[in-house]
C-alpha cells in the first residue's frame, strides 16, 4: 500500500547477463561490474539489496536486504532509452525502431531542408561530441544544420546557439518529429543538440531536449485517468511525448539537479508516482567509455540515497531501475543489451528477492501498491 511512489531510472546501468545479448553483439557487457571493479560509494545500494539480485555476484550475499529486488529481462526488440522506458510501462515493442547505419535516406534530407528552409550537413553515425569538433566551422560559415545519427533510432540536431537560436533549433526538431510521424520511418527521437564557442573549445550546454514518438497506451494514462498524480522528472516528459503526465518539472541539467527536485517532492502532498529519470551515467559517461567518470556518478547517487530514505514518510515506497546497460568499458559508443536492477522498498517493511522478472513487473508493482493504497 503506497501513498507516494518514487520511481528512479538510472539510466544504463545494466547488471549484465542478457540471455540475448549475443545476438546484439554485446556478450560479456556488465555496467555494474565495470563500475564496481573501478570502485565507487555502494553502502545505500547494498543495503537495498542490489548485490543480492540473481546473476550479481560481486559480493558475499550476507545479511538481509532493505528492500525486494529482482534482476528484470527485456522482452522488447532494441536496446534503446525510449524502448526501456516504454517497457517498465508496460508497452513491449516487438519490431525495434529503425535504425540509419548510413544516415538518412536522402528524400527524406530534401523534405527536411524544403520543409525548413535550411540546408543540412553531415547525416552519418556520429559521436555527439566529435560531430561538434569536424563540422562547427562548417555551420558558422554556412549557416546550415548539423543532422547526424547513432547505432540509437534518433535523429539528431546540433547547431551552435549563437548562429540558430535554442527555441529556434526547437523548432527544427518538431518539424523533423512530424515529417518522421508522416513518413515510413519509425525513428523513436529526434533530438536538439544546442552548443557554444568557449575559449577552450565547443562544448554541448543545458538546452537538449528530446522529441519522441508518441507511445501506445501505458501506466501512465491508466494512472492519470483514475485520478493519481503522475510526475515526470527529467527526460520522462520528453521520453513519452508528455503522454500520461499531470505535471513535468523539465529535463535536468544534471543528475545533481534531478536529485534535488526529486527531494524537494518530498515535501509535496501528492498522492501516485514521481517518475525520475537520471541521465549522466548513459549521455555523460557511458557514451563517451568514461568508466572513472561512472563510477563518481553512481557513488554519488548513492551518498544521496541514505538522505532521502531517511526523509521517506510512512508508507512512501522508492524503487530503482535502469532502461538498457551502456558498458563504459565495452568497445565501440552504443548500449549493451543487459538486464537492469530492481530495488523496491518501503520503510518498515522486508525485503524478497524476486527472482528474474521482464520490465513491465515495475508497472504491476506500481499498479497494484497504487490501487491497493487508495
Amino acid at each position: 500500500m503506497a501513498k507516494r511512489i518514487f520511481l528512479i531510472v538510472l539510466d544504463s546501468l545494466g547488471i549484465g547477463n542478457a540471455a540475448d545479448a549475443k545476438s546484439y553483439g554485446d556478450e560479456g557487457s556488465n555496467t555494474l561490474k565495470t563500475i564496481f571493479d573501478y570502485g565507487f560509494p555502494h553502502e545505500n545500494l547494498k543495503r537495498l539489496g542490489l548485490f543480492h539480485i540473481d546473476g550479481v555476484s560481486l559480493l558475499p550475499k550476507d545479511g538481509e536486504p532493505l528492500a525486494c529486488y529482482a534482476a528484470l529481462k527485456e522482452r522488447s526488440a532494441g536496446k534503446d532509452t525510449t524502448t526501456g522506458h516504454w517497457e517498465l510501462m508496460g508497452v513491449v515493442t516487438d519490431k525495434p525502431f529503425d535504425t540509419f547505419p548510413n544516415g538518412f535516406p536522402r528524400d527524406f534530407i530534401r523534405s527536411f531542408e524544403r520543409e525548413t528552409g535550411k540546408k543540412t550537413i553531415c547525416n552519418l553515425p556520429y559521436s555527439g561530441t566529435q560531430v561538434i569538433e569536424d563540422y562547427a566551422k562548417e555551420q558558422a560559415r554556412t549557416g546550415a544544420l548539423i543532422v547526424y545519427t547513432s547505432a540509437d533510432s534518433v535523429f539528431q540536431i546540433a547547431a551552435r546557439e549563437d548562429i540558430i537560436p535554442r527555441e529556434q533549433l526547437y523548432s527544427y526538431c518538431k518539424t523533423a518529429r512530424r515529417l518522421l510521424d508522416e513518413s515510413p520511418y519509425r525513428v523513436g527521437r529526434v533530438i536538439a543538440r544546442p552548443f557554444i564557442q568557449t575559449e577552450s573549445g565547443y562544448v554541448r550546454t543545458d538546452g537538449r531536449h528530446d522529441f519522441s514518438l508518441m507511445p501506445p497506451e501505458n501506466l501512465l494514462d491508466e494512472l492519470k485517468e483514475k485520478g493519481f498524480d503522475v510526475i515526470g522528472v527529467g527526460k520522462i516528459s520528453d521520453i513519452f511525448a508528455g503522454r500520461g503526465l499531470t505535471e513535468s518539472l523539465g529535463v535536468n541539467k544534471n543528475n545533481a539537479d534531478g536529485l534535488q527536485k526529486t527531494k524537494e517532492l518530498l515535501k509535496r502532498p501528492f498522492h501516485g508516482l514521481c517518475f525520475v529519470n537520471l541521465v549522466d551515467g548513459d549521455s555523460v559517461y557511458g557514451h563517451r567509455r568514461d568508466v572513472s567518470g561512472y563510477a563518481a556518478c553512481i557513488g554519488e547517487f548513492d551518498s544521496w540515497l541514505g538522505g532521502f530514505m531517511e526523509e521517506m514518510r510512512e508508507g512512501d515506497v522508492l524503487a530503482i531501475t535502469a532502461d538498457h546497460g551502456c558498458d563504459p568499458a565495452y568497445s565501440g559508443t552504443d548500449h549493451t543489451r543487459e538486464n537492469v536492477p530492481f530495488l523496491w522498498w518501503e520503510k518498515g517493511k522486508t525485503g524478497k528477492n524476486y527472482g528474474t522478472q521482464q520490465f513491465s513487473f515495475v508497472a504491476e508493482c506500481i499498479r497494484k501498491s497504487l490501487e491497493d493504497g487508495k
